[in-house]
């Protein structure tokens, strides 16, 4: 079986593509989970200032997980 050439990318999500995809937004999810429960138990403001940056962080993460998703591969 012959490799197949493309002149362009596919706009394609292979199902390797996608498993990688949901581990990400795994790991993204579940820590955007554990930083929102420790911004409710933390009193510290500062921390919590932290905890916040990274909850946004997470949650952007996740956004351009979906948006991925959401377009289907394609290769804008």
């Amino acid at each position: 079986m012959e490799n197949q050439q493309y002149n362009e990318v596919p706009n394609i999500i292979t199902g390797k593509d996608l498993d990688y995809l949901s581990d990400m937004f795994e790991w993204n999810y579940g820590t955007l989970k554990k930083v929102n429960a420790g911004i409710t138990c933390v009193k510290d403001e500062e921390i919590k200032d932290i905890l916040k940056e990274g909850y946004n962080l997470f949650k952007n993460n996740l956004n351009v997980i979906s948006s991925i998703l959401r377009e289907g591969g394609q290769n804008e």
